[in-house]
């Protein structure tokens, strides 16, 4: 019974030392992506855009969503605290109100990001305020 405590102290150790997760980076590849947002890097916890803005999610919400008709897997993100930041030359992500959620999906290296201002959940690309398009670097 006294090796318990030291599997616990070293599983603490090993797991205490794992590196922190590394947002995927994302080149923008349509003209909305390029002109507004550049290139982002997002993870499971936030999104940073080219001029260095980025929002923060609270939660993820759901992981599939409907885009053109058609359930697919995605990652549904609510925005901790919603805003609409400036980006690119002075555009903003969505320009009617505060983005309140943020939705991703793909497949292979490409990823389209859906954004949202919306109390509730988005549930398909229906809602969108706007669309970017990107491919993931490296």
């Amino acid at each position: 019974m006294h090796f318990l405590p030291r599997i616990a102290f070293a599983s603490a150790l090993v797991l205490g030392s794992l590196p922190p997760a590394v947002a995927d980076s994302y080149s923008a590849t349509s003209n909305t992506a390029m002109s507004i947002t550049g290139d982002i890097d997002m993870d499971d916890f936030s999104i940073t855009f080219a001029n260095g803005a980025m929002l923060n999610f609270s939660e993820l919400v759901a992981d599939h969503f409907v885009v053109d008709g058609r359930d697919v897997p995605a990652s549904v993100f609510r925005v901790a605290d919603p805003a609409d930041p400036v980006l690119e030359n002075g555009n903003s992500l969505c320009g009617n109100g505060d983005v309140t959620y943020i939705a991703s999906w793909g497949a292979g290296a490409d990823m389209t990001l859906g954004v949202f201002t919306g109390d509730a959940p988005p549930e398909s690309d229906a809602e969108m305020c706007a669309s970017y398009s990107y491919e993931i670097v490296g």
